[in-house]
């Protein structure tokens, strides 16, 4: 007994002295990766939980407070929403305690950077505390959640345009030939594969000796808007590149078929029925990958203005009068303090809130598959409801991004 004590106590030492290095070690530089990696770690403890924490929480009386015992499934989604609360509300405190902060001198800027023990600790103590959350609460979070995901699917799509005009605009300022016909051969390229992509949708979602209206409504509405990109981008008025057309095709070609393949697995237009669990693990992977990725873009990108979500920026303190003696090296110092900060901390933990919830409700199916598609995630008409408007939502906003400037000559897009 002795032993296994002394050998706990070990263990515990090291694991907190690593804990330890890996915080010391994350520099200003660093400090987005770590939120970064902090969310993925919330969505592997969300897996982890579907899989494994159903029977704990059967146990539990203020969450199994039924007249009967519900079914596994319905304590998976529970575990999920829970850990997405916790998750959601310790970026949302952050996003409200760092609004307003414009240049390094602020006492929050540190706070954003650095105590990263705290905030691991803070973050695990309020995962926790969810579990003893009543249901009720957990209801109303997966209602608003829906509401969130959509916000944070609008982010994504507003995050891909950035993404692709900016791309578009590098290569054409280069001014070489080269560069042309790489934009060229990229836009080959992805047509293509639109092309094909949407050839397959048809073999598989629109199987013969079946009423598919629906999906070819779909299909045939993906193609419309495609054309549509590509006559809008091509229009002397307009005059725009086709690679952001391009890119764009391809992504709501993608959008249309995670949303068919989303469909119920006995809905007989389903054509990929017959791998179900592939098909739905797949998805699912590549869904959280998206997250993940859209996330750290936005990282970089969504929070570059310092200006968003944040007061107008102070005249700096003895702005115009001559600096106090100091030394050199206080001086530099005061500088450094003194600079604006490069992107605003309260738009990049809002980013990390929404997705919190987006997340969620991936992982649970929009929380309405639960009982009718036993394990399989994101599976059922609120998830294929929601991917298709995000495609019509993302051809309206890039279709508006290219005629904008034309209605408003006088305003500045």
């Amino acid at each position: 007994m002795w032993a296994a004590s002394c050998l706990a106590s070990c263990c515990a030492a090291c694991a907190c002295d690593a804990c330890r290095t890996v915080v010391s070690g994350i520099s200003r530089r660093s400090a987005r990766i770590a939120y970064c990696g902090l969310f993925a770690l919330s969505l592997i403890v969300s897996w982890i939980l579907r899989e494994v924490a159903a029977p704990l929480m059967e146990k539990i009386p203020w969450i199994n407070s039924f007249h009967t015992t519900p079914n596994r499934e319905w304590f998976e989604t529970d575990a999920v929403l829970r850990v997405s609360l916790g998750n959601f509300l310790f970026f949302t405190i952050l996003a409200i305690l760092m609004i307003g902060v414009k240049n390094q001198k602020d006492p929050r800027d540190s706070m954003h950077h650095g105590g990263w023990m705290m905030k691991i600790i803070c973050w695990c103590l309020m995962v926790i505390f969810m579990f003893f959350l009543p249901n009720g609460i957990i209801s109303f979070y997966e209602t608003i959640s829906k509401f969130g995901s959509g916000l944070f699917l609008l982010v994504q799509v507003v995050l891909l345009l950035d993404f692709v005009h900016s791309w578009n605009d590098k290569w054409v300022g280069y001014d070489e030939q080269f560069w042309y016909v790489a934009l060229l051969v990229v836009s080959l390229v992805c047509y293509v594969a639109t092309f094909a992509f949407n050839g397959l949708l048809f073999h598989f979602f629109t199987p013969s000796g079946q009423d598919c209206g629906l999906n070819t409504f779909f299909i045939v509405m993906t193609l419309i808007l495609i054309f549509g990109f590509a006559v809008v981008t091509l229009h002397p008025s307009v005059g725009g590149s086709i690679l952001p057309a391009s890119v764009l095709s391809l992504y709501c070609t993608y959008l249309c078929y995670s949303a068919l393949a989303s469909e119920p697995r006995d809905y007989e237009c389903n054509g990929l029925h017959k791998h179900s669990k592939a098909v739905s693990s797949g998805t699912l992977a590549l869904g959280l990958l998206t997250t993940v990725l859209s996330v750290v873009y936005s990282a970089v990108r969504a929070g570059s203005s310092t200006t968003l979500l944040s007061p107008p920026s102070s005249p700096r303190a003895g702005s115009g009068k001559p600096l106090l003696p100091l030394d050199k090296v206080d001086e530099e110092e005061e500088k450094e303090r003194s600079k604006p900060v490069s992107y605003s901390y309260s738009f990049f933990h809002l980013i990390f809130s929404l997705a919190s919830m987006y997340s969620a409700m991936l992982l649970t199916g929009w929380s309405t598959s639960v009982g009718e598609s036993g394990k399989l995630v994101d599976v059922g008409w609120p998830s294929v409801w929601v991917r298709i408007v995000t495609g019509w939502a993302t051809a309206a906003l890039f279709i508006w991004s290219q005629v904008a400037p034309i209605l408003f000559p006088d305003r500045e897009f």
